[in-house]
């Protein structure tokens, strides 16, 4: 969202809109930080958790997009191509195992979860390339506010 400087009063500045501030779960009497990349909540979220959150986003992106058997598909033939490669990491082994399990909660489980494996999991996501760069970039800048 972009937001225009204009004169309020005898300065300038600007002016946050309502929804921006309810997706925030701010209100009148809270307080912004002014940073080098934006203006956001004082009291944000540590940068890891707002990463964790931006890549939990994505792969609900694909979930959306996509039916489980592209998805595996696509994770399937990324493992391959990177394990040729020798750019392999340990969390490719599980992720190898859930693309493989005909299961589809389990493949949910991996991509939409909150909890600590799941996070780590997107971590290394195998589903990268599904979503086009339009997506990816709108998600990003919704994140960075």
């Amino acid at each position: 969202m972009k937001l225009t400087l204009r004169r309020i009063g005898n300065s300038l500045g600007v002016i946050i809109p309502k929804p921006a501030l309810e997706a925030w779960g701010l209100g009148e009497g809270d307080q912004l930080r002014l940073t080098p990349n934006g203006i956001v909540p004082a009291a944000s979220a540590p940068a890891h958790e707002m990463l964790d959150e931006l890549k939990r986003k994505h792969a609900a992106a694909v979930v959306d997009a996509f039916p489980p058997a592209r998805i595996r598909a696509h994770g399937l033939a990324n493992l391959h191509r990177w394990k040729r490669s020798g750019a392999w990491v340990s969390d490719y082994d599980e992720w190898k195992r859930i693309l493989e399990d005909p299961d589809d909660g389990a493949l949910f489980a991996a991509l939409l979860g909150r909890d600590e494996r799941a996070t780590r999991l997107r971590q290394s996501p195998p589903y990268v390339g599904l979503l086009p760069r339009d997506v990816v970039r709108k998600l990003n800048e919704e994140a960075a506010g």
